[in-house]
């Protein structure tokens, strides 16, 4: 494992600190920092100049093949991308899903015609996407869904119902998850993987209201929504190895750099503590150590899964388990820290503050991080996967 960096790594890591530097004054100034959790609705608009800026530099899909439009870069000059976009407080992604997600999926499995429909709307972030896994009765147990897809002619009618659709209410395009064949002997089996477009009738969108006040997620659904077999990635009824590989590529190189927003916020609760002279506390002081402690094991345990030959490595089963309970304790901190002023609102919002404006940020690190151990896969589950598949323990009894 060497986790040093060469000559050529930081000569690029100069050009894109500069880069990042440059674009995130002037007219992107205002997106510096927001839209990270808690904060998703703010600034929208800006936000999506700000990913079509990103996509007009080069800066969208750095990881893909050159023939596709990306980059090339390699793993290391990957992980220096997205460490210096946040060190820089570049604004939480519009186009994550599409670029991290939908982008490497049809490269992967796609057909030559289906990259080039699909990839250049990621790269130039005219197109955003959502991802319409997760249903009502199929959440950790996503293969328990019941969304259907029908033939018809040369094409495909859908209907059921997703939820927990993030970004729903803006994407142009939806993956989806769908059952194909619902005489599959095996509940895994039967199930495809469609790219359904958003604008059309049979498509119902439902924000739901989250404790945050704002509305990231939604309900959807489909009602006769329709989609061609020219959407149809990785066959019919191969879906589920399609939807594995998805997954497989959402914890990828873009971690290290989720991991260095995580610093700048345990900065910022570090800093309010200091403010407030909590930091004198030996008890607080203890819990700061901590999270620094672990927040580093995060890195190195990270930095050696990202550098081993493995396929799957035993250590990349702990990733979701270990960041979503270290960052619900930071928000536990940071409301900590608050005292008494963390049951009050921010003291300068407006009587007519937009959703979720009237929090103070540690109020909204703190309702937001309650989700972490819930979502992309619970803590439970997370437990159940270290265990049988990390340490060979026995299924539990059906």
């Amino acid at each position: 494992m060497d986790l040093h960096f060469s000559a050529d790594d930081e000569a690029f890591r100069a050009e894109a600190r500069e880069w990042l530097t440059t674009a995130l004054s002037g007219e992107f100034a205002v997106v510096r920092g927001r839209g990270g959790p808690g904060d998703e609705h703010s600034l929208f608009d800006e936000r999506l100049a700000w990913e079509q800026h990103l996509g007009a530099a080069g800066w969208v899909g750095v990881g893909w093949p050159a023939a596709d439009g990306g980059r090339d870069l390699t793993l290391h000059q990957q992980v220096i991308w997205y460490e210096e976009y946040a060190r820089a407080q570049g604004p939480g992604r519009l186009g994550h899903i599409g670029e991290g997600l939908v982008g490497p999926t049809v490269i992967h499995f796609g057909t030559e015609s289906q990259r080039e429909r699909f990839l250049p709307g990621i790269r130039s972030g005219t197109e955003l996407w959502c991802q319409g896994y997760s249903e009502p009765n199929a959440g950790s147990d996503l293969a328990n869904i019941s969304t259907r897809a029908e033939r018809d002619g040369d094409g495909w009618v859908l209907h059921g119902q997703k939820v927990w659709t993030s970004l729903a209410q803006w994407a142009q395009w939806c993956f989806v998850l769908a059952r194909t064949d619902r005489d599959a002997p095996k509940k895994h089996a039967g199930i495809s993987f469609f790219m359904v477009p958003m604008d059309q009738p049979g498509i119902e969108i439902r924000p739901i209201r989250q404790v945050t006040g704002t509305a990231e997620f939604n309900e959807v659904f489909f009602d006769g929504a329709r989609c061609s077999d020219a959407d149809l990635i990785g066959g019919e009824n191969k879906g589920w190895g399609v939807a594995m590989g998805l997954l497989a590529f959402e914890r990828g190189a873009s971690t290290l750099g989720q991991q260095l927003a995580f610093r700048n916020e345990l900065d910022a609760v570090v800093d309010g503590l200091r403010k407030v002279g909590r930091l004198d506390s030996p008890v607080v002081r203890q819990r700061v150590v901590q999270l620094h402690a672990e927040l580093e094991i995060m890195r190195w345990n990270t930095l050696r899964v990202l550098s081993t030959s493995a396929e799957t490595p035993r250590e990349a089963l702990i990733t979701k388990l270990y960041w979503a309970s270290w960052h619900r304790a930071l928000g536990e901190l940071a409301i900590d820290a608050a005292g008494a002023w963390g049951l009050v609102g921010a003291p300068d919002a407006p009587p007519d503050a937009a959703p979720g404006d009237e929090l103070t940020d540690a109020q909204r690190l703190f309702l937001f991080t309650r989700s972490d151990t819930i979502y992309g896969g619970s803590n439970q589950i997370q437990r159940n996967i270290i265990g049988e598949r990390g340490l060979g323990l026995p299924r539990p009894p059906a």
